[in-house]
């Protein structure tokens, strides 16, 4: 049986968002007028409030941060999901943001470790992105 969501409702900002996840591309947004990036992505500058800012595509090349498995869970629909690695990585770009790992072994994380990001499917076309080991 699928694991089921609540699954999030775009807004005419986001929607971009959520169409580039389901072709399995990472956005982010740029500032014009500092340069800096960032993630959540947002209409607005979180460094210096400029409206000026602009989708573009991450590389999807991150390392990570810090982590935790998870061992339990009892909210639906992550109790199906147990054990997972909870995360988070600095994209190459600068931000940094809050994922899973998938595709490796607890045991083998390493602060710092080369990750590449992957999608992955929710329920009806929604993808999240997720990382996994760099080859």
């Amino acid at each position: 049986m699928p694991v089921r969501y609540d699954l999030p409702i775009p807004d005419d900002y986001t929607r971009t968002w959520w169409d580039a996840a389901a072709e399995r591309r990472l956005l982010i947004v740029r500032c014009a007028a500092c340069g800096e990036a960032h993630y959540y992505p947002r209409p607005f500058c979180p460094r210096c409030g400029s409206e000026e800012v602009a989708w573009e595509d991450a590389s999807g090349h991150a390392t990570l941060y810090t982590w935790s498995t998870v061992h339990q869970n009892d909210l639906p629909p992550f109790r199906e999901k147990v054990p997972y690695v909870a995360a988070v990585v600095d994209l190459a770009e600068g931000p940094r943001m809050m994922t899973n790992v998938v595709g490796a072994e607890p045991a083998s994380l390493q602060v710092g470790m080369a990750l590449q990001v992957d999608f992955e499917e929710l329920d009806d076309g929604f993808y999240i992105p997720v990382f996994r080991p760099a080859a």
